[in-house]
């Protein structure tokens, strides 16, 4: 039995990622720093109670602006995928770090990842059963088609090694539903658009499928929450769902979304997600169980009360 109380972490810790190495968790999140360091970290010996280790990354000359990290382990490496702004003047890219330790310190592999891509955010590094590793990652999009909406999608290209793309991303989803809207009218690439976001991907694999679950909507707003796509490989093709498995249920929690998963002590499959609190003061930790009905995954947000995960 585990008992926890949402949110799980009481200082603002957006785009959480929990990484599980060792029968210890590290979380990885986008929030300020103390130190020379940027991008903090958190360990935890349960998930629910964390202590706060500091900043993980060195930051490499010129950046000024770092975004959901995330950790893959391969080969006795941890290995922190991020995106950064400042570097080069260019807007955010994707950049790895290495390091020894969960805990850092990483430090920058000396490069982009995605070179030709004006903006890239929000990195996530997975691993295939059959062992080859993909990163899923969010770039804009600005044609409209019949199907799709002007604004931020996701994609996913295969790694070569841990450092290195192919170079030949594949669709995974754009924004297509209207609670994906960001923005109207909002000024982008020397043009207007009515922009929308998908974002935040975090893949699952369950009862041989693929599932790609995102963050929709404006980052800030009560609209913001998760959704998913399948597929039956990585490279896709993915298929849209019209179900939503997050969304705000006010007043105290407000755009959950940017989610990550990691399993609990007792077994159970986790989702980490932040949220608003009542008050907008910050984006908030919390866990929940996941739990799937004949191939759809649910979760139940969960907040300020004492909850019993059996």
């Amino acid at each position: 039995m585990m008992i926890y109380t949402n949110p799980v972490y009481p200082h603002d810790f957006a785009d959480p990622f929990v990484l599980r190495h060792e029968d210890m968790y590290y979380a990885y999140g986008t929030a300020q720093t103390q130190d020379k360091r940027v991008l903090p970290v958190l360990s935890s010996p349960d998930l629910t109670r964390w202590e706060w280790q500091g900043g993980a990354l060195v930051p490499p000359v010129g950046a000024v602006e770092f975004w959901a990290p995330e950790v893959a382990f391969a080969d006795g490496i941890f290995y922190m995928y991020y995106s950064a702004r400042g570097t080069n003047g260019r807007d955010h890219q994707l950049r790895v770090a290495r390091s020894t330790s969960p805990l850092g310190p990483f430090e920058d592999a000396g490069h982009v990842l995605n070179e030709n891509e004006p903006f890239s955010i929000d990195a996530h590094p997975f691993r295939a059963a059959d062992g080859q590793w993909y990163l899923f990652y969010a770039k804009d999009f600005l044609e409209r088609d019949e199907h799709h909406h002007v604004g931020t999608g996701i994609v996913v290209d295969r790694l070569t090694d841990m450092l290195t793309l192919a170079g030949e991303p594949r669709l995974v989803v754009r924004p297509h539903a209207d609670w994906h809207l960001f923005r109207l009218q909002r000024p982008m690439y020397g043009n207007i658009y009515d922009w929308y976001t998908v974002e935040g991907p975090s893949v699952l694999q369950h009862g041989g499928l693929y599932y790609c679950f995102y963050s929709g909507g404006a980052w800030e707003k009560d609209n913001y929450g998760v959704s998913y796509v399948v597929a039956e490989h990585p490279l896709g093709p993915w298929r849209q769902v019209q179900t939503q498995v997050l969304r705000s249920l006010p007043p105290n929690v407000i755009g959950p979304g940017h989610n990550s998963f990691t399993v609990a002590p007792n077994g159970r499959q986790i989702m980490v997600y932040h949220a608003w609190d009542a008050a907008r003061t910050g984006r908030y930790m919390r866990i929940d169980p996941l739990l799937w009905q004949d191939g759809v995954p649910q979760v139940t947000p969960t907040c300020g009360m004492p909850e019993v995960m059996a």
